[in-house]
């Protein structure tokens, strides 16, 4: 059984006990949440969310963690500027409990 969950825009498939990275949720470590299915199957049974189904899938956030670092560098061709920075993303590991 597995369901794809839109979380932060963007869309993921999960299994019951996966664990999974997304972008930073607003909940403590440790916390419940219920993220919203698109769509859910089990086996040969598709439930699509259209269809009016309640498909909900809980899941626990184990930790909040930060991405690994993205180097970014800018220059301009002979004028001599250089610049550079980085970039590391918020990102939240939630463990999928259960596909209702």
């Amino acid at each position: 059984m597995f369901a794809i969950v839109k979380v932060g825009g963007k869309q993921y498939r999960v299994e019951e006990g996966q664990q999974v990275i997304v972008d930073r949720m607003d909940a403590a470590a440790g916390a419940t949440v219920e993220l919203p299915s698109l769509l859910v199957a089990d086996g040969d049974d598709l439930r699509l969310a259209a269809e009016g189904t309640d498909a909900t899938v809980t899941a626990v956030v184990v930790e909040h963690l930060r991405g690994p670092k993205i180097r970014i560098s800018r220059f301009k061709p002979k004028r001599g500027w250089r610049k550079k920075a980085g970039f590391r993303a918020a990102q939240t590991k939630l463990e999928v409990q259960k596909i209702a």
